[in-house]
């Protein structure tokens, strides 16, 4: 098992993929922000659902759910269909131009991280894809607490905030 210092790093590296992720998400359209590519992304994966369920997977609040689907449907990339088992609800679709948005996003960010990860081999990378997908299952998706594991408590207030931060820390 790893100690202390490794996990302690590891959530320091953790941080850092904020930068990462910001990165990729300068090169997405600018009529597609990293909200409405996440909704786009999610129906993709999941398939039909609504926006309940879209809500939870995105895990934030259903008014800001309601706004990313708002945008994606006004470009026409998903509809909003009613739900045959309840009438009140509506499932959402992704369409075929938010389909092709997708493959577009697709195709910016693969070239951003072949640009950047041009010097590592493709076992390199092979090995980094293999281990992310084994640390998201570990966390169930972040929707579960681990098993055995205490509910978070707070920090006493002198540690509640760092003293310094680094620009991987505003993420």
């Amino acid at each position: 098992m790893a100690g202390q210092a490794q996990y302690e790093e590891l959530t320091r590296q953790l941080s850092a993929l904020g930068a990462v992720k910001r990165e990729i998400g300068r090169v997405l359209p600018t009529n597609c922000p990293g909200g409405s590519a996440a909704v786009l992304t999610l129906l993709d994966r999941h398939g039909d659902m609504r926006i309940g369920q879209l809500a939870e997977l995105l895990a934030v609040d259903m008014s800001v759910t309601s706004r990313h689907v708002a945008h994606v449907a006004g470009r026409g990339w998903i509809v909003r269909s009613p739900d045959p088992a309840d009438k009140r609800s509506r499932i959402l679709r992704l369409t075929p131009a938010g389909h092709a948005v997708l493959d577009e996003l697709s195709r910016r960010s693969s070239a951003l991280l072949a640009d950047r990860l041009s010097d590592w081999t493709d076992d390199e990378v092979g090995q980094l894809v293999r281990l992310m997908t084994r640390l998201r299952e570990s966390f169930d998706d972040c929707r579960a607490t681990p098993h055995g594991a205490p509910p978070p408590r707070p920090l006493p207030a002198a540690q509640a905030a760092p003293t310094t931060r680094t620009p991987e820390d505003a993420e």
